[in-house]
């Protein structure tokens, strides 16, 4: 399994709440920073900016396009990312602590933002 993103990539990634349910993490980055691969549990994501990120796993990579304001659906991932636009990427993450009942909450699921 990939490291905790926090370990990992602490420049980026700090907790701004925790308890025994959830945990928050607020992201930061300029263009051209990538990440080391990390793993993010079932999360909602909400972004502060809008931001362009190119995300990789197991030899795919996606683009993402983010507008300011949304708030998305990931399921649980292991992935590193690149900021391949021109702003700074700046997002909250509210981590599930618990597994999606029925599920085995595996590794490596779809990259990126999923919902509407």
């Amino acid at each position: 399994m990939a490291m905790d993103p926090v370990e990992a990539n602490p420049q980026n990634y700090r907790v701004v709440f925790e308890n025994d349910r959830v945990r928050v993490l607020e992201y930061t980055d300029t263009p051209g920073h990538s990440t080391i691969e990390h793993h993010h549990p079932d999360s909602v994501m909400i972004t502060a900016s809008t931001f362009r990120r190119r995300l990789s796993s197991h030899g795919h990579s996606v683009d993402v396009d983010m507008p300011a304001g949304v708030a998305r659906w990931l399921s649980s991932q292991d992935h590193y990312g690149e900021n391949i636009g021109e702003t700074d990427t700046h997002a909250f993450f509210v981590e599930l602590k618990e597994p999606a009942p029925g599920s085995s909450q595996v590794n490596g699921g779809s990259l990126g933002p999923e919902g509407p």
